[in-house]
């Protein structure tokens, strides 16, 4: 049951991927960390404390950190590329494109600072067309964590895990609940069996539709809900095998509805069981400044959206 799922503290996902970088180094020697001006941001300072020869900071050159990346990975360095996300992938979609994806180097981007949730930093910062950018280049695997102890986990996997790798995380101190669940690129994680719905989710969102599920439990709506962290490759197997059961999905993302997650388990849905699908997400459109809970609300990404979307989709259902 949702309920017996609760938050065992709150910390920031970035926290999640500066521990990460710093403990898989410890047992890699081949991880270097690359940044442009932003170590503080991007929680490296315990990873330049103990490996200061493996740190370079590049300085507010986005381009050239991806060019280094990708020339580090031809001596068999595991180059951790490290800024906000609309650095990460709008400024430098170029030289991911071709000196990275298309030469299938061995590039991990790390971007913090996504989605609604930075908050007040406001539109220019708040990058929501990230995952479609980054899935749709081939060979791309796309990890969006859902809180700092899964966010950890994907840190240190995406060291063994061999071609590029975008992986995405935020600012805001979030719900702490993956704790003791294992970690795996390319398997979603379940959190309840359900027969009525099915809620597909990734990033900050998981949380939110937990929440929702909760509310949706206490109606007498029986609700599935699983974590996408890895966008690309989805996992088809289980987003097959949960709409099978419920015949029906909202999918809820930090992201604009055009080209991220929902369009990914649509695409699943199409091509082997259409059912109807809501769509939770930022509608074709920029964000602003506010606090990220403010932001959630008004763009419709909080628990009780989810829930509206839930009962909007259960509606159109075939009988």
């Amino acid at each position: 049951m949702l309920k017996d799922i609760q938050s065992t503290g709150q910390k920031d996902t970035r926290s999640g991927f500066g521990d990460g970088i710093a403990e898989a180094a410890k047992t890699n020697p081949n991880i270097v960390a690359l940044t442009a001006d932003l170590a503080g941001s991007l929680k490296l300072n315990q990873f330049i404390k103990e490996f200061p020869d493996r740190f370079i900071q590049v300085g507010i050159g986005e381009a050239n950190m991806i060019g280094i990346a990708a020339g580090l990975t031809i001596g068999g360095k595991i180059p951790y590329t490290t800024t906000f996300a609309n650095f990460s992938t709008g400024r430098v979609y170029d030289q991911i494109r071709q000196s990275v994806a298309y030469s299938g180097k061995n590039v991990k981007i790390c971007a913090s600072h996504a989605g609604l949730t930075l908050g007040e930093d406001g539109a220019t910062h708040q990058i929501l067309e990230d995952i479609g950018l980054m899935k749709m280049l081939p060979g791309m695997t796309v990890i969006v964590p859902c809180d700092y102890a899964q966010t950890k986990a994907a840190t240190m996997a995406i060291a063994d895990y061999e071609g590029p790798v975008y992986l995405r995380f935020g600012r805001p101190v979030w719900p702490i609940f993956t704790t003791r669940l294992p970690f795996e690129i390319g398997k979603a994680q379940q959190f309840s069996e359900g027969t009525d719905v099915s809620i597909f989710a990734c990033g900050h969102m998981v949380w939110q539709a937990i929440e929702a599920g909760k509310l949706l439990e206490e109606k007498g709506i029986s609700v599935e809900v699983i974590n996408i962290h890895t966008i690309k490759p989805l996992d088809t197997e289980a987003v097959l095998k949960s709409i099978t059961k419920t015949k029906c999905a909202v999918t809820v993302e930090e992201h604009n509805v055009i080209g991220g997650l929902g369009d990914a388990i649509a695409q699943v849905a199409a091509k082997n069981l259409p059912i109807p699908i809501e769509y939770v997400g930022t509608n074709d459109t920029f964000g602003e400044s506010g606090t990220p809970m403010q932001l959630l609300k008004k763009y419709g990404l909080d628990a009780p959206h989810i829930v509206e979307a839930v009962n909007k989709v259960m509606s159109r259902k075939a009988k």
